[in-house]
Formats: C-alpha cells, sequence, structure tokens
C-alpha cells in the first residue's frame, strides 16, 4: 500500500543551534511529507547550512543544538551517534555542494563507490560494482565503466557532481539534503542535474530538502520554501506563492536580485559605462587566435581562430559551457600561454613573446579575479596583507599610503576595517571573493579579467558586488573581460557578448543583438536553460 503523501517524514521544531557563545540558528521549525520537497533559502550567514548539518548530525565540535529535529519516528538529536549513524547514508543522503573537494583525488571513482554500495548490505565486490555501475546509467553519466575507472581529475564538474548524486541515493534514502548541488554548473548542466532529481524523486520516491540561495531555482523546482535570515525563519509557504507575491521585504529583496528575473537591471550603468569612451578606442584586441594542447599522442584544438575586441570602459562577456575554450583565452590573454596562431593587443601592447619585465609591466595595468575564493587567497596571511601584496610587489607608493589603499579598497567591497586582521578561514565565501576583487582593484587597472566572480555568491552579495564593478567602471573607465556561464548575469552587465562553444565563435554582437535574436541553436539552448526565464512552473511531485 502506497505510503500517505501528507504524512511528514522531517520535522524540525523550535530548532537552536549555537557555535560556542555564538548563537546561530533561532527557533527555526519546518515540516517536509514524505515524497515531497522544500528549499531552504537566504544568504550566506543565514543558517542554511548549519540547519542541514544538525539535520544530519554533522555539527562541527564545540557546537551545540537543542530542540526537535525528527526523522522518520526517530528523534535525532537525543539518540546516541551509534545509534544515529546507520541512518546517515542509508535513510539521510546528502549531496554537497563541492564535488571537488567532496571526492578523494587520489582515488579512483569507483574505489571511493565500494565503500557507498557498501550501505546495501552483504554482497561481493563484484555485485556491488555492478550496482554502481546501474546508478551511473541511471543518472546519465556517459560510459559509467569509464567513470568507474577514472580519477576526479579526469571529470568535469558536471559528472562529478553526477557521481555524488549516484552515490548518495545508491542505498535509496528517504531523504536527500542537497547543499547548492549546481552553484557552480553551467546553466545546461545545472538544468540537467535539476531535472535530474526531479526524475530520481518521482521514481525512487525520495524527499528532497534543497539549500539554495536561488529563489527563482527554489520556486521552480520544490513544493514549499522556508525564507531564512541570521539564523531565523522570515516566511514559509508554498514555492509558488512565496515566489508570486513574498511577504517581508527582505523576500522581496532576494526576488529582485534574481538576474533571470531582472534581465534590465544594469541597463542604465552599462549605457553610462558605454559612453566613456569613443568606439574606436579598442583596449583589448583578439584576432584569430588559436591554441592545441598535447593530450597523450593526440592534439586537442582548445581555440580555434578566435576573435573579439573590447573597447575602452566598456565590458565584454565570454560564455559557453565548461571545455568551450573561456579558460583558455583568459590564459592567453595574461600571457600565461602562448597562442600557436593569432595575436592579442592590451592597450595596444602585445601579450605574446614579451620579456618577463615588459609582462610584468603589461600585468600592473591587467589584473585578475578568480572564480573560487577558497584557492585564490593564501590561507596563512591576514586580509590586510592580502590585499597590499600587489602594492608591495610593484612598489607602489610608501608604507602609510599602501595602508590607506588598502582600506579603501576594503571599504569599497563593502567590508569594515576590522576584516584586514582576519583569515580567509574565518570569512564566508561571500566575504572571501569580495577580499580577492579587492586585491584585484587595489592597482587601479585599465583592465578587469573576471573570471566567474559572483558563481559562489549569494545573489544579494553579487548584486552588491556588480553594483560595485559598475560604479568603479564609470568613475575610473575600467575595462572588463567578464568570464562566465550565466546568460542572465552576462545580459545584465556586459555590452558586447562572444558564444564559445568548442573552442570556437559560434555568435558574437550586442548583448541586446545575441538575447533577443540568437541565430546559433546552442545560443538557443543555453538561454533557454536559465532558470526562472519563464513562468514558474509546478514543482514535481513524487508519484504517489
Amino acid at each position: 500500500m502506497p505510503t500517505p503523501r501528507n504524512e511528514a517524514l522531517l520535522t524540525v521544531a523550535g530548532l537552536n543551534v549555537a557555535y560556542g557563545r555564538n548563537n546561530v540558528v533561532h527557533n527555526v521549525g519546518f515540516s517536509l511529507d514524505r515524497g515531497g520537497s522544500l528549499a531552504l533559502i537566504g544568504e550566506s550567514g543565514s543558517g542554511k547550512s548549519t540547519i542541514a548539518k544538525a539535520i544530519l548530525r554533522l555539527l562541527p565540535s564545540g557546537s551545540s543544538a537543542g530542540g526537535s529535529v525528527r526523522f522518520d519516528g526517530t528523534e535525532v538529536l537525543a539518540v546516541p551517534e551509534r545509534q544515529f549513524r546507520p541512518l546517515r547514508g542509508r535513510k539521510l543522503g546528502f549531496i554537497p555542494q563541492d564535488p571537488g573537494s567532496a571526492l578523494n583525488p587520489v582515488r579512483t571513482i569507483g574505489a571511493q563507490a565500494q565503500e557507498a554500495a557498501a550501505l546495501l548490505g552483504p554482497a561481493g565486490a563484484d555485485e556491488r560494482r555492478e550496482a554502481v555501475l546501474r546508478v551511473f546509467g541511471q543518472v546519465g553519466l556517459p560510459d559509467p565503466r569509464r567513470v568507474y575507472d577514472s580519477y576526479p581529475h579526469q571529470l568535469s564538474g558536471g559528472m562529478l557532481q553526477r557521481v555524488l548524486i549516484a552515490l548518495t541515493v545508491l542505498p535509496r534514502p528517504a531523504l536527500v539534503v542537497a547543499d547548492e548541488p549546481t552553484s557552480a554548473l553551467d546553466v545546461t548542466v545545472q538544468k540537467l542535474i535539476l531535472d535530474m532529481l526531479a526524475d530520481l524523486r518521482q521514481e525512487l520516491d525520495i524527499s528532497l530538502l534543497l539549500i539554495t540561495h536561488d529563489l527563482a531555482i527554489a520556486a521552480e523546482r520544490t513544493d514549499s520554501l522556508v525564507v531564512l535570515k541570521d539564523g531565523a525563519v522570515q516566511e514559509s509557504g508554498s514555492s509558488r506563492e512565496v515566489f508570486a507575491a513574498p511577504a517581508t521585504e527582505y523576500s522581496r529583496s532576494l526576488q529582485a536580485d534574481v538576474p533571470a528575473l531582472n534581465p534590465d537591471r544594469y541597463r542604465s550603468q552599462r549605457t553610462a559605462s558605454s559612453a566613456l569612451t569613443e568606439p574606436a578606442a579598442p583596449q583589448i584586441e583578439v584576432a584569430g587566435v588559436t591554441k592545441r594542447f598535447r593530450t597523450g599522442k593526440k592534439d586537442f584544438l582548445a581555440l580555434d581562430k578566435v576573435s573579439f575586441t573590447v573597447e575602452r570602459g566598456r565590458t565584454h562577456a565570454l560564455v559557453g559551457e565548461s571545455g568551450s575554450g573561456k579558460t583558455t583565452a583568459v590564459r592567453l590573454l595574461l600571457g600565461l600561454d602562448q597562442p600557436d596562431d593569432g595575436g592579442i593587443l592590451v592597450g595596444g601592447q602585445p601579450t605574446a613573446g614579451l620579456s618577463r619585465a615588459a609582462l610584468r609591466d603589461v600585468r600592473r595595468h591587467l589584473q585578475l579575479v578568480y572564480q573560487n575564493p577558497f584557492t585564490s587567497l593564501d590561507p596563512s596571511w591576514r586580509v590586510g596583507r592580502i590585499i597590499r601584496e600587489p602594492l608591495d610587489r610593484f612598489q607602489v607608493g610608501h608604507k602609510a599610503g599602501r595602508a590607506a589603499l588598502v582600506v579603501e579598497a576594503l571599504e569599497a567591497v563593502g567590508l569594515p576595517a576590522e576584516t584586514l586582521r582576519r583569515r580567509p578561514a574565518e570569512l564566508s565565501g561571500g566575504q572571501r571573493q569580495r577580499v580577492a576583487i579587492a586585491r584585484a582593484l587595489v592597482m587601479r587597472p585599465d583592465v578587469v579579467v573576471l573570471d566567474e566572480p559572483t558563481s559562489a555568491l549569494d545573489v544579494s552579495v553579487q548584486a552588491g558586488i556588480l553594483e560595485l564593478l559598475a560604479r568603479l567602471q564609470r568613475g575610473l573607465g575600467l575595462t572588463y573581460l567578464f568570464v562566465s556561464h550565466d546568460l542572465a548575469l552576462v545580459r545584465q552587465v556586459a555590452d558586447t557578448v562572444s558564444v564559445l562553444r568548442r573552442g570556437q565563435v559560434v555568435e558574437q554582437g550586442t548583448v541586446d543583438q545575441v538575447f533577443s535574436r540568437p541565430e546559433h541553436p546552442y545560443t538557443q539552448a543555453l538561454l533557454a536553460a536559465i532558470p526562472g526565464a519563464g513562468p514558474v512552473q509546478q514543482p514535481v511531485k513524487a508519484a504517489s
């Protein structure tokens, strides 16, 4: 007999969590029915991940949790760890945010999959291997046997995320907790992952607790929402109702910051920055650039006669899925690699074939903001030294003058002065990326290359960063090369765009032209995959 759909699988009531003496979650309550889906949404620091860790009993040492978390008849917070441990993995599955750090880089996928398969109970290694291969096929991984024998670095981010999802659903848990499972993925891969989670819910009768900062994704993919701020519930209800008519100012601000829902938010800033320079003054010129890499006995064509220009004071975007050639183009622009053919000019000066001293001079006026703030900042340095490093290397001004520039850069990205004394580990992901942007801007460069600079940020923090970048561009005449897979974001911030696919430019022009009248099927597919671009659909329900 089918399980009743209105039976609560998870009930959270009066949940309070503290890290030491710091209370971070306050009287949180919600319930999730069997076969249902619920999203916890909010900014960094809102308590989303802490609540998930409390449910999974994965809170760090030194923390404490009170209240009630009842899962499938078990009071999670009250039972001993040895009694709860069998539930984790078997009945309670967890999909972490970053597949790169969730998998051991020196062990094959198959070796790690065997551990998940062991949760199925007594079975031989061959039986477990076949079970893993079946679930790899179920989540749409091409050539499951090759994936099984691969190491993590041999797979793309989208494939690694599918591996994690496969290993999570392998024991057929009753509930899957997914912590930002698509935040760093291409929009097309993101859509595939979310579609797959919906299909798995229906096929396996799995409930889903989705943690996200994107209201559009939550509204499209879950039955109900809980909006959190500073560890407290702001509002809750059905996804459709909260999305259509948010009751609180905070929820309305989250909705306003979703790029897909507000494509013209920065149009006035783009128009203002575009008027700074004459159209005939290119700051970046890429002409017929080709780049090949040797992989084993074969040549891989990373870029094939790529050309584009960026006028001074404007923003040009490179968009495309992973493997399209975006990162290779950036490395060539920065002089980290040399093109096999074609030429690149920055401010009229070539970046290829320069001496170390000449290239150093070019880089003083050409700064890069990396995608991942977790790896781009030295964990042993304090923030003040991290931001000051470019000034020290180029010996800009005197000591007191450098200190003033550091404080100015920190204030520009919205961080308080006390942040200077902290280390990266003491900051949230959004705060770390603000530090990375401050470090790039402290030199007041002419050109800033922004490599997925907001992919790890909440939509509200992202909005603040984009407003900052627009303000600096207007005030300083900066030229931006914006690298992204997020077309909704590109539409907000860029003047012109080049769409890359497998190393070739398949379409380019002004943002308005490309987004309003896309000609290439690939561009059309990218635009169709933007979450929230169309009307909100009723979330997929599990089969009853």
